[in-house]
């Protein structure tokens, strides 16, 4: 009897180490559009360390910090500031303490064409038809755009041939498709990109774009979802979100 005992007890703490599918569980994970191809490496990774599976959508902050607002079903927020994840804590949706920057972004001014972006040059002398930014009230890369502009002192000119997309992602596809011959992108969105001409913008120009994630109340006691959270802080996460050309708080 005690035999059979110990190998239950064997058989169970075995089961507990390898993580088998009777034990991966789900987590909803609101992502900013500038984290998108980051994320989708950080969940494989996950999956693949824990079993669990990490479920991404994407859009812009302001859009997901909303859906949060109604009730949403996501228990992570990954944001593209620290703005909007303090808000969810302070309203009472996110789990105190909970909050902490994930990765610091980078701007870059981007063209397909190899000849266009020479630094804040290009953008004094305006010769082009279109620049395209993300939307700066939803966005953290939008506004930091126009901060940008304004501190070159080019804004109100450059104004009448700004595109705007609903986020990070529509703005890098205006540029992609030739719809803008340039734009502000995130960095991340140029990893593993060759060619074109890019400027990465001096962080004297914008506030740094410090990015929160934030733990929602609703899964503060969620087995998934808080191992998700300890992921992310972890050496293969911060791998990962480095090799995509973000930073970390200091």
């Amino acid at each position: 009897m005690k035999t059979g005992l110990l190998r239950f007890a064997v058989g169970l703490a075995l089961a507990a180490l390898i993580g088998g599918p009777a034990s991966a569980a789900q987590t909803t994970v609101a992502v900013a559009a500038n984290f998108t191809e980051a994320a989708k490496e950080i969940a494989a990774a996950f999956k693949q360390k824990t079993g669990h599976e990490a479920v991404l959508s994407f859009g812009s902050s302001g859009q997901l910090y909303n859906q949060i607002k109604q009730d949403a079903p996501f228990q992570i927020m990954l944001s593209a500031d620290d703005t909007r994840p303090k808000k969810l804590v302070d309203e009472g949706l996110g789990v105190p303490d909970s909050r902490f920057t994930y990765a610091v972004g980078k701007l870059v001014l981007f063209s397909k064409s190899a000849d266009l972006v020479k630094g804040e040059a290009t953008l004094k002398d305006g010769k082009f038809e279109k620049i395209s930014i993300a939307n700066p009230t939803a966005a953290p890369y939008g506004a930091a755009a126009v901060e940008t502009m304004k501190a070159l002192k080019v804004f109100d000119t450059l104004q009448p041939k700004i595109v705007q997309g609903n986020n990070i992602s529509q703005a890098f596809q205006f540029v992609d498709t030739g719809n803008a011959e340039l734009g502000f992108v995130a960095l991340s969105q140029l990893a593993g990109q060759e060619g074109g001409s890019r400027w990465v913008v001096p962080q004297s120009f914008y506030q740094p774009i410090k990015q929160d994630a934030v733990l929602l109340k609703k899964a503060a006691n969620d087995e998934a979802a808080t191992a998700f959270v300890a992921f992310l802080k972890g050496p293969e996460a911060h791998a990962i979100i480095e090799k995509f050309g973000y930073g970390f708080a200091e």
